[in-house]
């Protein structure tokens, strides 16, 4: 991928924003901040490049679950929440409110960084999947388990490629 995987991390505290830019520039992430979960929303809904956000829940205005379920009516991009809260019934609330994932702070470094990784592959393949499956270009190759259209391989997971089979 020629162009940089875009954060977007959003807490009230300037030194953990600051913190998440260090450490994901570092990574190569390229990495814009929002201190509040209103100007969350404002930022999606005026730039569709933003590959993941990573959210704080207790904020002023919007909380974080308010703000995800906001950006869920226009926006799949994926949300980590990086919070303090903790209970199984915060979790509930996030993930109900179309959350990705959740990190409880404090938090290992080495576990966020693998988090973004997964949640942006996961969501650069599938954000990129906008060619339909309508027709006789389509060749299953069932030795490796793939599709080709027009000689192009197709990223599938196993299900997908198990449905198309059938």
């Amino acid at each position: 991928m020629t162009d940089k995987i875009r954060i977007l991390a959003v807490d009230d505290e300037p030194d953990l924003r600051g913190l998440l830019r260090i450490l994901l520039t570092n990574r190569g992430y390229d990495v814009i901040e929002a201190a509040s979960g209103d100007e969350a929303v404002d930022i999606l809904k005026g730039d569709n490049r933003v590959d993941l956000v990573i959210m704080d829940i207790m904020m002023p205005g919007l909380s974080g679950v308010q703000a995800c379920a906001e950006i869920r009516k226009f926006s799949t991009v994926p949300l980590l929440f990086l919070t303090a809260k903790g209970t199984v019934d915060d979790k509930i609330e996030a993930y109900g409110s179309g959350g990705d994932d959740y990190l409880v702070k404090p938090f290992s470094q080495d576990e966020l960084l693998m988090k973004v990784e997964s949640l942006t592959r996961r969501y650069r393949i599938y954000k990129g999947k906008k060619e339909s499956m309508d027709g006789n270009d389509l060749q299953l190759d069932e030795e490796h388990c793939c599709v080709l259209r027009g000689g192009k391989r197709i990223e599938l997971t196993d299900k997908e490629f198990a449905i198309l089979r059938f």
